[in-house]
């Protein structure tokens, strides 16, 4: 069967009204779970092979997200879908106003290889609770889990409800966008491939969510726990190899804490992964020779004082850490998106943001800070999709939260009610009453504009 032909039938499906009703969708939540619960020892073995998780970690980032989005939305999803009143002005009194959710259509939802379950998944959840028939696209980079992928949602789904399509995404995604027209496009990955997308979309009015990456810098200030911030440092630098879009990227250190924080980072590498990380339960592997290489050439961009081993053959990196890279080398340039921490010092606030504004509209911006006051001076000084102060990385796992990037590093938000909003358009309506229609707003209008200036004030 052709594209463009089961894009026909993921639109029949919608005509039909089957999505409209909340029992439906529930229903397929509900054995969409049960999937995902059958197949757990098989998901945890894709994602081995392709980033070699290990099963605590693939729950922690992958699956257990994705579980906790499902049975969040099984909760509320009813709610969600009832009609949210309004207040009415006075020139339509007695009239009510009212919000009606409403499903977009058709979606489109492209995911990254770094995260190739939940980031796909996740929105799949939003987009089906919302009342939308879906196409999915995996990630080709992530092999393992794309196969598995299909295989859970081809078994749960009727084929009128979500579909997958597989290859090369650069060839696929294109003509998939000039043959069929969506009534929602929802992308996370590059920069680059974004920007892509977005003009496609453009050209038929499609609404899209661009979930990005960015340079997410990490700020310590001197009064901060240095022991603390180290091992939440590392958390989120090292998870996955550093392939992570809300990795920190880089590292802001006052000057007068830089020497014992770099210590207590390089103790806290150790205690995490051992001398050799490359035989550590839980350190991942980069996810292809292209990245690897990509990685490697970052390596001489500054100057190592930990780590930097590496090994093509096993896709392997030890966690590293450098200094004195030059701001305007690709390194501080581009998203680095592996386990390579570039720290720099400063010695004011305008000292270090001068260095962020180079790379502005991160994804995420961390801070850690004593003080309250210092925190706030950081969140307001600049802009960026989500914070975490005193953390790094698990404000994505917040579902109560919004998760969306800002300016380059994407637009739109998910995650909760943000995934079901993401894909809902909400109708504003307003109904009126027939037994009260008075004259004054009928012409002729003579006579009456300070009646009208009243009513409309």
């Amino acid at each position: 069967m052709t594209h463009i032909t089961r894009l026909q039938d993921l639109r029949h499906f919608f005509d039909s009204g089957a999505t409209r009703p909340a029992a439906f969708r529930i229903a397929q939540l509900k054995a969409f779970r049960s999937s995902l619960r059958r197949y757990e020892k098989e998901i945890y073995e894709a994602l081995y092979t392709d980033l070699k998780k290990i099963p605590e970690e693939a729950w922690f980032t992958e699956n257990g997200l994705l579980m906790q989005e499902i049975n969040h939305t099984l909760r509320h999803l009813n709610g969600w879908m009832q009609p949210v009143g309004r207040r009415t002005n006075l020139v339509n009194l007695p009239s009510s106003s009212f919000l009606l959710p409403s499903p977009k259509g058709v979606v489109l939802i492209i995911g990254p290889w770094n995260f190739p379950l939940q980031l796909l998944l996740i929105p799949l959840v939003g987009a089906i609770a919302a009342g939308n028939t879906v196409l999915v696209k995996p990630s080709e980079h992530a092999p393992a889990t794309a196969a598995l992928i299909e295989k859970i949602l081809t078994e749960t789904f009727p084929p009128g409800l979500v579909q997958v399509v597989q290859g090369d995404g650069i060839t696929v995604v294109p003509a998939i966008m000039k043959a069929f027209r969506f009534d929602h496009i929802f992308y996370t990955g590059s920069t680059a491939v974004g920007r892509a997308i977005a003009k496609a979309a453009a050209d038929e009015l499609t609404p899209l969510t661009l979930e990005l990456g960015g340079k997410d810098p990490c700020v310590v200030e001197a009064d901060a726990n240095l022991k603390v911030a180290a091992r939440r440092i590392v958390l989120g630098k090292f998870s996955n190899a550093g392939q992570m879009c809300v990795s920190p990227d880089y590292l802001l250190v006052h000057a007068t804490v830089k020497d014992r924080l770099l210590q207590l980072i390089k103790e806290q590498i150790l205690a995490f992964y051992g001398e050799n990380p490359a035989e550590a339960y839980g350190y991942n592997k980069i996810i292809n020779e292209k990245n690897f290489d990509r990685l490697i050439s970052y390596l001489s961009q500054g100057k190592i004082v930990y780590g930097g081993q590496h090994d093509r053959s096993q896709l392997y990196i030890a966690p590293s850490i450098l200094e004195e890279a030059d701001p305007d080398s690709a390194l501080m340039r581009e998203e680095i998106f592996g386990p390579l921490l570039p720290v720099f010092t400063f010695h004011n606030r305008e000292e270090a943001l001068a260095l962020i504004r180079r790379n502005p509209n991160p994804l995420a911006f961390y801070v850690f800070t004593a003080s309250r006051k210092t925190e706030r001076e950081w969140l307001e000084a600049l802009s960026f999709g989500t914070a975490a102060v005193n953390n790094t990385a698990l404000q994505f796992t917040n579902h109560h939260l919004p998760f969306g990037g800002v300016g380059q590093s994407g637009m739109g938000a998910y995650h909760g009610k943000n995934s079901f909003d993401c894909f809902t358009h909400y109708k504003a309506v307003m109904r009126t009453p027939a037994w009260f229609d008075p004259a004054l707003k009928y012409p002729p209008l003579k006579g009456k504009l300070k009646l009208l200036k009243f009513l409309l004030r």
